[in-house]
């Protein structure tokens, strides 16, 4: 198996993050399992990755965290080699808050996740991704910023932003070598919807024009290609992987 540039998923200790790390490891990646709190999952995560014969390392950071981005960035250097490969998945809670209770620090903490940790992780690695004339770099959207769920307006306008930023950034990046691209995933059931009610499952199926609800493995297909030289002419994309429900 050839070796990639390494890989760095952030939020990767489970869901949807856990899925991309072990597809990126699988394609040669030395992978970077990022969490902030759930070490032992994100141990489990590595060594589902070091069974298959893939390389990987857990490493704690707040995401959000401008000094201890900075370390972990610093760390993964030493440890596996410069970061080439960034997948920006790190994500907190997302309750609704109608729009008549909404205030500032409900919109606040979701910007934290999608604007202001893609800012801080692009700083540490666009160094090393600059030397090398190389890098990819995945921001997990959503398909939100098309859909407009009711009662979503704080986490609709966050991932917004971050669709903006990522538009912008391969632009800017492009003539580096460094493409940009987003997933945007819709619905797609992982550890934090346990508790999700069945009927409201159903329902969403059933305007999905592919017939079923996605899985884990749908995005992390979708970020191992744009991650992949086959992806290399691939920026500015926004890819929807949600079996169509955003079509009009």
């Amino acid at each position: 198996m050839t070796v990639r540039p390494t890989a760095l998923v952030t939020g990767a200790s489970r869901g949807l993050g856990a899925e991309i790390a072990v597809r990126l490891a699988a394609a040669g990646h030395p992978v970077v399992v990022n969490y902030a709190s759930s070490a032992e999952a994100a141990r489990r995560v590595v060594e589902r990755i070091t069974a298959a014969g893939g390389t990987a390392r857990a490493h704690r950071a707040d995401a959000t965290d401008a000094d201890e981005v900075a370390a972990m960035v610093d760390d993964v250097r030493r440890d596996l080699g410069p970061v080439g490969v960034l997948v920006l998945n790190a994500t907190g809670p997302q309750p609704k808050v109608p729009a008549d209770v909404l205030d500032w620090p409900d919109v606040e903490r979701h910007l934290d996740f999608f604007v202001k940790s893609p800012v801080l992780l692009l700083r540490a690695v666009l160094p090393d991704m600059r030397a090398a004339g190389w890098g990819r770099i995945v921001h997990i959207g959503s398909d939100v910023v098309r859909r407009l769920p009711l009662g979503n307006s704080a986490y609709v306008a966050a991932k917004a932003a971050q669709l903006g930023l990522a538009e912008v950034w391969a632009k800017e990046l492009g003539p580096l070598g460094i493409t940009v691209n987003t997933v945007a995933p819709g619905w797609i059931p992982v550890e934090r919807h346990r508790d999700a009610d069945p009927d409201a499952l159903a329902a969403y199926a059933a305007g999905v024009p592919l017939g079923r609800m996605g899985e884990p493995g749908d995005v992390a297909g979708a970020v191992a290609y744009l991650a992949s030289d086959a992806a290399g002419f691939v920026t500015g994309a926004w890819l929807p992987v949600n079996g169509g429900s955003t079509l009009s």
